[in-house]
């Protein structure tokens, strides 16, 4: 599997007006175009939070945990319309509702993103897709422990210890 280079990305400003557009492939290359993200951290009732394993093949950060749920906003898509979409197809849940938590560029040096980031609590079925390398709970603690050891994404680190260290 690869991601689709062709796929049609909004390109904004950083309040998230749409200014234009370009491919994942142009957004990908260096060219810091800013396209909005979505990130959805789904915790449980006993306060876990759900990360996923990105796959061997992803063009960013292969084998890292990252965040629970990510993915692009599509052109003609709402951050909520995106949101609903990723957590359906990553994991496959939808009756959960979305806590803005924070919005932020994020800049590497292969892309520049608007991240809209979202918590909510799910205690249902979560079964990860095969675009994802599987997924798992994991206790704040753990997470804690294991940061700075290349195990995360570092925009799930960033994100966890900016965002989500107080949850």
């Amino acid at each position: 599997m690869t991601d689709n280079s062709e796929e049609m990305f909004p390109i904004v400003d950083e309040e998230g007006n749409i200014t234009g557009a370009a491919t994942r492939g142009e957004c990908h290359n260096g060219s810091k175009l800013l396209h909005p993200v979505v990130h959805l951290h789904v915790f449980n009732s006993k306060g876990e939070l759900y990360l996923q394993k990105r796959p061997e093949w992803k063009d960013i950060q292969p084998g890292k945990w990252d965040t629970s749920v990510g993915g692009h906003v599509d052109l003609g898509e709402s951050v909520e319309m995106a949101l609903k979409r990723e957590a359906g197809e990553e994991l496959g849940i939808s009756n959960f509702t979305p806590q803005l938590l924070t919005h932020y560029v994020f800049e590497s040096d292969r892309e520049k993103e608007l991240v809209f980031s979202h918590k909510t609590v799910f205690d249902g079925p979560i079964s990860p897709s095969e675009e994802l390398a599987g997924g798992r709970f994991w206790p704040l603690d753990e997470i804690r422990q294991n940061l700075g050891k290349n195990v995360f994404t570092p925009n799930f680190e960033r994100e966890f210890t900016t965002v989500l260290h107080q949850q």
